[in-house]
């Protein structure tokens, strides 16, 4: 027999703040633009069951959910908010969202996926074309 005197009952619901966090919905809210903040990427922002937070979503990657792994699938639901399916086994056909700190080449992956390499590789092509323009003398002349 255990010891129950010593423990504390477990809260109806978990810390909104901290289970928003843990499923990566730090995004800023509106009016913020909704840009990565590492790597300054556009991405797709969608409010999250949990009132007043945020996630990015990586933009047009649609996946097949059974491809994804467990945490890190998002869907959409009808009312537009995203929710996060956990461990929750997809429906054959079912396609998720991915969140874009999975693919953003300025964060640490949190899990390696063989798939969001390729990603986190190409979104740092493209953020290092956000930030190295070309000098005018490259440019041609419109005068």
């Amino acid at each position: 027999m255990g010891d129950t005197e010593n423990t504390a009952e477990r809260p109806e619901r978990p810390d909104k703040a901290l289970q928003a966090a843990l499923e990566g919905a730090t995004a800023p809210p509106p009016p913020a633009p909704p840009d990565c903040p590492h790597c300054a990427l556009p991405q797709d922002r969608y409010p999250t069951l949990h009132a007043g937070y945020w996630v990015l979503l990586e933009p047009r990657i649609v996946v097949p959910a059974h491809t994804a792994p467990p945490r890190r699938r998002w869907i959409i639901t009808p009312d537009g908010n995203a929710m996060n399916l956990w461990d929750a086994e997809p429906v054959p056909g079912a396609q998720c969202r991915i969140a874009h700190r999975m693919a953003c080449p300025y964060v640490e992956a949190e899990d390696p996926w063989s798939w969001t390499t390729m990603l986190r590789q190409e979104n740092e092509r493209r953020a290092q074309r956000l930030f190295n323009l070309p000098d005018d003398r490259y440019l041609p002349d419109t005068g």
